[in-house]
């Protein structure tokens, strides 16, 4: 299915209006479509550039909160292998 199009009017300097029409004519669409696609891949080249922007914010957003929480997972994991740490070291002196 195909999306509804609208109609618009646009000016354009007599230089694109040309580059139009010899892109229509070697892809055998017409000047609308070439404008059409133009249009689309600067669209869709923008929301790259703006899921880029937001990735590359959470990836430095994720490397401070690491950071800032290292010692108190580095804690945590130490007191949680403690316990059996020391259950280690009282097996030790018993035979096997």
């Amino acid at each position: 299915m195909t999306e509804p199009m609208r109609r618009i009017t646009v000016s354009l300097p007599q230089e694109l209006v040309e580059f139009a029409d010899e892109r229509a004519g070697k892809l055998s669409v017409s000047r609308s479509k070439v404008i059409a696609m133009a249009l689309s891949q600067a669209k869709s080249q923008s929301e790259e550039q703006l899921a880029a922007e937001g990735y590359r914010f959470y990836a430095g957003e994720s490397a401070e909160f690491a950071a800032a929480s290292e010692e108190g997972v580095a804690a945590a994991w130490r007191d949680a292998w403690l316990p059996i740490s020391e259950e280690e070291s009282e097996n030790d002196g018993e035979a096997r």
